[in-house]
């Protein structure tokens, strides 16, 4: 789905997006408000998110969209990509934070938006770690302790879960710890469900909100 407050530049990416195999744009919005109904209507499987627009910005918009009471009626997750024409957006950051899983800069080409949809579609972060590390580090000046459920992590889901703040892939993973990638994606999988986070990018983010970044 794509929200951006200009009509020209939707009907832009909506003829990238179709003419890509696998992939079709159900909807598009001109404000974050008719940007949450309709994502709670179609449930698009990627957001496309302009940072700047009126009535409400896309830094709202994407704290909205994942407030718990609404992701707890998705039948299925969605993600948010933002768009911005400022490289390291402090307003992206802050998005990145509420839940959106990168950015990408207005001037970027097919190719990159398309590499980027399937990238996030697969619960992966659009920015490479150093980037990441760079926004987020501004967001947490001062750590916060981390909770019982992060402690409660076994010493292998430890190894993983610092992997994957530090932007390490399942392959790189297995290879650091001498398992599959499969097992890999199981720890993955059991870090999410007992930090009760949506994705990847939400570990990041947790390591730097927590002061936990190797």
């Amino acid at each position: 789905m794509l929200v951006d407050d200009q009509d020209l530049f939707r009907e832009g990416v909506k003829v990238i997006v179709d003419a890509q195999e696998g992939m079709h744009v159900v909807g598009s919005a001109g404000d974050g408000l008719e940007a949450i109904r309709l994502v709670d209507e179609l449930e698009p499987d990627v957001v496309l998110m302009d940072i700047r627009m009126p009535e409400m910005d896309g830094v709202e918009t994407t704290r909205q969209l994942f407030a718990p009471e609404r992701v707890a009626r998705r039948s299925r997750p969605v993600r948010v990509i933002v768009l911005t024409t400022f490289n390291l957006d402090d307003r992206a950051a802050t998005a990145i934070r509420y839940g959106a899983s990168g950015f990408l800069l207005k001037d970027t080409t097919p190719v990159m938006l398309r590499d980027a949809i399937r990238t996030v579609h697969s619960g992966n972060a659009v920015l490479a770690p150093t980037d990441l590390s760079t926004l987020l580090d501004a967001q947490f000046r001062e750590a916060v302790p981390p909770p019982a459920a992060y402690l409660a992590l076994t010493e292998r889901e430890r190894a993983v879960f610092d992997a994957v703040a530090r932007g390490l892939s399942n392959t790189e993973i297995a290879g650091l710890v001498f398992a599959s990638e499969s097992t890999v994606k199981t720890h993955v999988g059991a870090i999410l469900r007992k930090l009760a986070l949506r994705d990847r990018v939400q570990i990041v983010v947790f390591a730097h909100q927590h002061g936990l970044v190797p």
